[in-house]
């Protein structure tokens, strides 16, 4: 969970921040938005068996493996099943997550840096500033509370991370998270009592997060 936080969670947020940005100067803005946001149509199961079919240890099938092999010559590696992949294998998990999530982060942060004053952007320019200094110095303070609201509630979204891990490797090969160990102690071994404990650390883990998200908001005047 560690680990889809620091790397899920955070790539999520920046990638959905420069597409944002970038995308708002395309021309064809809309089209690379609904791009970008069509995979969150799609259930996290969903999702899930597209990435383990693009994943698959068979070049016939695996997009990857034909790839990898066309280009290196090498045997096809089991992405996400192989012991001597670890901890490889929970990035490319990751990596749903991310292809999943980014498109919501990208709506918000647009409609966010479309907010801005457009005087302020021209008047920074004018006076000589670069587009990095437009971006750090002007951009990200202005939309920094939406950056918060966007990555705590992503943050909660990865805690409670389940269909992924379950749908691609039945939460073997070291990359069970919290929620399938819950499962698997509930109603696999039975265990209600070692269940239920796993629940209410996972509970506890979110509500901080929450509390936080929810201060932003009011902050926000959002309530």
């Amino acid at each position: 969970n560690l680990m889809w936080i620091v790397f899920g969670a955070t790539l999520a947020v920046i990638f959905g921040l420069l597409i944002a940005v970038l995308a708002d100067r395309s021309k064809f803005e809309r089209f690379a938005k609904s791009m970008i946001f069509l995979p969150m149509a799609i259930s996290m199961v969903g999702g899930a068996i597209i990435w383990k079919m693009i994943y698959n240890v068979s070049p016939n099938i695996g997009m990857l493996n034909a790839v990898y092999t066309g280009l290196t010559g090498n045997e096809p590696v089991a992405w996400t099943a192989a012991a001597n992949i670890q901890p490889w294998n929970n990035l490319f998990l990751i990596a749903i997550m991310i292809w999943l999530q980014a498109g919501y982060a990208m709506t918000l942060f647009s409609a966010a840096i479309k907010g801005i004053p457009a005087e302020i952007l021209e008047a920074a320019r004018v006076d000589g500033a670069s587009e990095f200094q437009v971006f750090f110095g002007i951009m990200i303070p202005s939309i920094m509370g939406t950056i918060i609201t966007v990555a705590t509630t992503i943050i909660i979204f990865t805690l409670k991370i389940f269909d992924v891990v379950w749908v691609m490797t039945g939460a073997q090969f070291s990359t069970q998270v919290i929620a399938t160990q819950f499962y698997r102690e509930y109603f696999t071994a039975q265990n209600a009592g070692y269940g239920s404990a796993i629940a209410i650390v996972l509970l506890v883990a979110v509500i901080p997060v929450m509390i936080y998200n929810l201060r932003q908001l009011r902050q926000q005047e959002a309530f």
